[in-house]
């Protein structure tokens, strides 16, 4: 990931009603769950959650998908693994500094996790 990509990515979360969509979608899961529930859940009328939404699905820190008629919105796991690689890459010179960032120390034991509650979530 280039710096100016992680910029853009950091900038977009640094909005207080961005960052509530973002932390509500990555709880929902890669399923995720649809605008009305997000605007219902976080009390955004629906102009302001349309816009705060284009705008994540802009930089690519969200997907939405259009379901009968209504949009489905999910985060984009991907980029978001990205951004944590590119935020955690060779910290501390090597050195384990960080704790909770020390459990899902490479982009592999990240995604494994992430594949593991998503194939827990689909047999339950």
């Amino acid at each position: 990931m280039k710096t100016t990509n992680a910029a853009e990515l950091l900038a977009a979360l640094g909005n207080d009603s961005r960052l509530a969509i973002f932390r509500l979608l990555v709880q929902a899961g890669p399923q995720g769950t649809n605008a009305s529930a997000i605007g219902e859940q976080l009390g955004m009328p629906p102009p302001t959650l349309s816009f705060h939404l284009a705008h994540l699905s802009r930089v690519g820190l969200i997907r939405g998908r259009k379901q009968s008629r209504f949009i489905h919105y999910s985060t984009d796991y991907t980029t978001m693994d990205e951004l944590i690689a590119f935020l955690t890459n060779n910290c501390c010179q090597g050195n384990a500094c960080l704790p909770k960032a020390a459990a899902s120390a490479t982009t592999d034991k990240r995604r494994s996790r992430i594949q593991k509650t998503v194939s827990r979530k689909l047999c339950s």
